[in-house]
């Protein structure tokens, strides 16, 4: 099913990273009672009132991520989450997102279907601190210290069957917190996928906190996926569910438009979108502008899952 209505998300090349939200950033932080220091600020940042710390074990296999963390100000206040509005700047709104008691569904073609809260699942992973880059496919990119543990440990607790080749993500579904799940042009609840040999690999990774605390609302609280070398649309936050399934999954953006936003979303510097070039990204948090890299720079981990697949599909981000 297609939807055909232009909504809001549909921007023009000219947008793309609005140049209004660099050049009013500093301003913008001055009103908020926050130094420009603060924009490229690494590290952890001050603790927030009601918000937990929590971080694990460094792996040192992504302790650098070849530049800088972005600011926790810079990240955690620049967001896409369009439960909430189509504007970047959500993270007051997705505040009345309530993660208490907040419970998993595992689906499908599992051994047995279950659900599970998030401290049952906490108390059966261990949690390491990994950074990651970030690349979206509207042309800006940051860096994040993440939180987690490995999308392959949620795995092994499903047993999927060996007939599962790809494995299913939903997110919430609450029109009366979440405002714009009202509209019916968007095809909710958001909804991702991967395959298995996507999921297993070492680089997917649930993340339940950042800059050594809970997870942020804004950044899907209270736990999201990050596979750092696909464009940024396909790390689905705030998952309810995950179901194991022998067809490949529709995603939320490519049952809006398939001609731009299809399963694979694998970053590739040489493919444009539509409407503009992904040849090179803004970096948040700055006013620089660097090249982009094949896989956003994770090749040597992910390119041999796409070996025997066309370049038409295994490194282009549509179908």
């Amino acid at each position: 099913m297609h939807y055909h209505r232009r909504p809001s998300w549909a921007i023009s090349e000219s947008m793309v990273t609005p140049e209004h939200v660099f050049l009013n950033r500093r301003s913008l932080l001055a009103g908020m009672g926050m130094g420009a220091g603060l924009l490229a600020m690494p590290g952890r940042g001050r603790a927030e009132p009601g918000v937990s710390e929590l971080s694990g074990a460094q792996n040192p296999a992504y302790a650098d991520a070849g530049r800088p963390v972005t600011g926790e100000v810079t990240n955690s206040t620049y967001n896409n989450y369009y439960e909430f509005g189509s504007s970047k700047r959500i993270s007051e709104e997705a505040q009345q997102l309530d993660v208490s008691g907040w419970k998993i569904t595992i689906a499908g073609l599992v051994e047995e279907e279950f659900q599970i809260d998030m401290d049952d699942l906490l108390g059966r992973v261990a949690l390491e601190d990994r950074i990651y880059r970030h690349r979206c496919v509207e042309a800006w990119s940051m860096v994040a210290p993440w939180t987690g543990f490995p999308l392959a440990r949620l795995i092994e607790m499903a047993k999927p069957l060996s007939s599962a080749t790809h494995v299913k993500f939903q997110t919430f579904l609450d029109p009366d917190v979440a405002t714009e799940q009202r509209a019916t042009w968007w095809p909710w609840p958001y909804t991702e996928g991967l395959t298995m040999d996507e999921a297993m690999n070492d680089l997917s990774f649930m993340v339940v906190g950042a800059y050594g605390k809970e997870l942020h609302k804004q950044f899907g609280a209270p736990m999201r996926l990050h596979t750092p070398w696909k464009f940024g649309f396909k790390s689905i936050k705030s998952i309810d569910r995950i179901e194991f399934t022998n067809e490949q999954p529709v995603s939320f953006w490519e049952e809006l438009a398939d001609n731009e936003y299809g399963f694979w979303a694998n970053v590739n510097p040489e493919v444009p979108h539509p409407r503009w070039s992904q040849a090179t990204e803004r970096v948040l948090g700055t006013d620089e502008r660097i090249p982009t890299q094949l896989y956003n720079g994770y090749g040597e981990q992910v390119a041999d899952m796409y070996g025997d697949l066309p370049d038409t599909v295994g490194q282009r981000f549509w179908r």
